[in-house]
């Protein structure tokens, strides 16, 4: 029997070569499909990578700080903060003591001169009474030692902390040591008459330095919360407080 003539296409459409065909190309097409996947993969971890990078850049610039407050932080600093408020309270309501006794003491001198007037004869004996009784009204009014209310302990707390927010950061707690020289300098001006000193009077040894407390002086002069005069050939600290 004669075998039919067959051409190269009527041969291909008789066996499954197409079909394997169609397989290798939708398999080709997966495996693209999985590279494309993979460069999406790649480019969202190289943007990730990137940021990640970019903040520990900028991590490296700014401030490190050692250990993160805990509760018993919270508790000591709120300890520090009620006693320097007492310890305020108390110097101010012992200055305003003694300038509340200031006029009594000018109006007792006022009677003793009209009394020596009135009686010359009396003179040598009533001023030696006198002289006497202003220096135990001094020993009494220095050995005393007032309490604040509570409200003037709070108002006076709220008034330093707020005084030291404007202050660079190592006096706002970056150094505690710092922040407490810093403290008591702003009290002993406040405490001091006319709330003008020197820098010797501030000076507080051990804790308090010469060297600390003058660096206390130059932050608040810097700040204008203070202002230094030297016109009198000695210089002197003058308070002017924030706005």
């Amino acid at each position: 029997m004669q075998t039919p003539h067959r051409t190269p296409l009527r041969r291909i459409s008789q066996e499954p070569a197409m079909s394997e065909f169609i397989d290798e190309t939708e398999t080709l097409q997966t495996n693209v499909e999985g590279l494309k996947h993979l460069s999406d993969t790649l480019d969202t971890f190289n943007e990730s990578f990137a940021s990640w990078l970019y903040v520990m850049n900028m991590n490296a610039l700014t401030v490190d700080w050692p250990q993160a407050p805990h509760d018993g932080s919270f508790i000591l600093a709120e300890r520090r903060a009620e006693r320097n408020a007492i310890t305020a309270m108390q110097a101010l309501q012992a200055q305003l003591q003694a300038k509340s006794t200031r006029p009594s003491s000018i109006e007792g001198s006022v009677n003793d001169q009209t009394t020596i007037i009135a009686d010359p004869e009396a003179t040598f004996t009533m001023n030696s009474n006198n002289s006497s009784a202003p220096a135990k009204t001094k020993k009494v009014v220095k050995g005393k030692k007032l309490k604040l209310t509570a409200k003037e302990k709070k108002e006076r707390a709220l008034e330093l902390e707020r005084i030291i927010t404007f202050l660079p950061l190592e006096f706002r707690g970056s150094d505690p040591n710092l922040r407490r020289n810093m403290e008591a300098v702003i009290e002993g001006m406040w405490d001091a008459p006319n709330q003008t000193v020197k820098l010797p009077d501030l000076i507080k040894p051990p804790d308090l330095n010469q060297a600390r407390a003058n660096k206390c002086l130059i932050a608040l002069v810097n700040r204008k919360i203070i202002k230094k005069e030297s016109s009198t050939g000695t210089v002197l600290y003058h308070w002017q407080g924030v706005a």
